[in-house]
Order: structure tokens, then sequence, then C-alpha cells
């Protein structure tokens, strides 16, 4: 009986001591993200190593929005309430035209965000009114809304499908190809949107939306990548890019 008390004691200090450091490791992250030499010779590039945010600045900026958003525990965090200024969305400081984007994404309780691909900078002028989104919300705010309206679309054109959302708090992957005038958006491992721009259908979508009088709109072929900010708390990490 002796034997098996101490056994016991052991085996809960083992799992107490397992569990607070993956707690730490979990909250704490001042290590960078770095990519493996297999990921490096695939032509992959970080946009957010989890420390710095060298590769973005704000849109129709010239610098990054230091308060608007903060880099914490690894992640791009826009959170408000604690930044004394909002309606600084991000944008990268390079251009791009074919690529594969892959990123993780968090938002909070009722919050609203999105990724813009193929953005210019027009002054005086939202991002939206150029750039792509694809759309990220909680899902659970948006009971009897348009599916494209939820997230993983294309923002207010085409739904996702499957709308594979993880629930509100939990973390969802993102992987956005483009390829010419063929964009892909997968979410979660599953392909759940796909268009081709600058055809009769894309022209047709468009029409039926709010863009339609902005001819900017999903026009450049090419253009930056964008984070948005909703004036919700919205976390981004993991983020990297390769041109195709």
């Amino acid at each position: 009986m002796y034997v098996q008390k101490i056994s016991l004691i052991v085996i809960s200090i083992f799992f107490s001591s397992s569990f607070l450091s993956s707690i730490s490791q979990t909250h704490i992250n001042s290590e960078p993200v770095t990519l493996s030499q297999e990921e490096i010779n695939a032509g992959w590039e970080l946009l957010f190593d989890g420390v710095s945010a060298d590769d973005w600045r704000g849109y129709n900026m010239d610098r990054f929005p230091d308060e608007s958003w903060l880099i914490e525990d690894g992640m791009l965090i826009f959170r408000p309430g604690e930044r004394p200024m909002s309606g600084h969305d991000l944008i990268t400081k390079k251009q791009y035209s074919d690529f594969e984007l892959e990123l993780e994404w968090w938002i909070s309780e009722g919050g609203n965000s999105g990724i813009f691909h193929h953005a210019v900078e027009q002054p005086g002028m939202a991002i939206y009114w150029s750039g792509i989104e694809m759309q990220i919300i909680d899902n659970n705010v948006m009971q009897g809304a348009s599916e494209k309206q939820l997230s993983g679309a294309l923002y207010d054109m085409k739904p996702a499908v499957p709308q594979n959302t993880r629930p509100q708090g939990e973390w969802n992957h993102v992987r956005i190809v483009s390829n010419g005038a063929a964009m892909e958006y997968w979410q979660n491992g599953e392909k759940v949107v796909e268009f081709e721009r600058w055809t009769a259908d894309w022209y047709a979508m468009v029409g039926a939306t709010k863009f339609e009088c902005h001819p900017s709109f999903g026009n450049a072929p090419k253009g930056h990548i964008g984070l948005q900010d909703h004036g919700d708390e919205v976390r981004f990490r993991n983020i990297r890019i390769r041109e195709l």
C-alpha cells in the first residue's frame, strides 16, 4: 500500500509538471517561428515569425500601426480597449500576384475581421474597395444571415462549402491559392471556395454587390495581402507565403 501511494504521488507530480509545462509553452512564446530547410527549398517565406512585424505596415501608411496592433505570445493581435486607436488595416509591404498563403486565425466572441488579397492602396478609400476578402467572423452572431457572410466565404459573393469553421474561441487554418485568374480558399484542410476572376461569372457576382460601383475591386493582377481591423479582437499566427 505504501509503495502504491508513492507511485501515485510520483505519477501525479509528473502529470502536474507536464501540464504546467504545456501551459507555459502555450502562453509564453518568445521564440521566433522558423521554417525547415525543406520548406525554404519549396519556396516558403515567413510573413510573421511571432516576434517581428517587419513585413507589415498600415494600409495607406508608411509604418506599422503599433497604436492599433500588438505582438504577443507569437501572435499578431488587434485588441480593442488596449489600443488607443482602431481602423488600421494591415498590409504586406510586398505585393503578390500568384501565391500560396497559409495562416491561422482566432476571432473574439461576436467578432468580425477578414483576410484581403490583391489589394491596392487608394488614398481616402478603404481596403475593401480593391482587395478581395475571405471572411472571418464569429458565425454565432450571424444566425439567419447570408451564408456569403460567414467565415471562409468569398465575402458577400460566394459561401464556404462545406461550412467547416470551428467554434468561436478555437483556431482555424486557412490556405489561399492564387494562380492566374483562378482562386481557391481552403479552410481547416478542405477547399471551401473556388472562383475565377475576370470572367463573365466573376463580373456578374461583383455586379450583385456593393462593389459594383468600384472598378478597382478585384481587378489588380498584383497587390497586397491584408488583415482587417474591424474593431473586434482578432489574432493571427503562423503566417507564411510562397510565390508560384
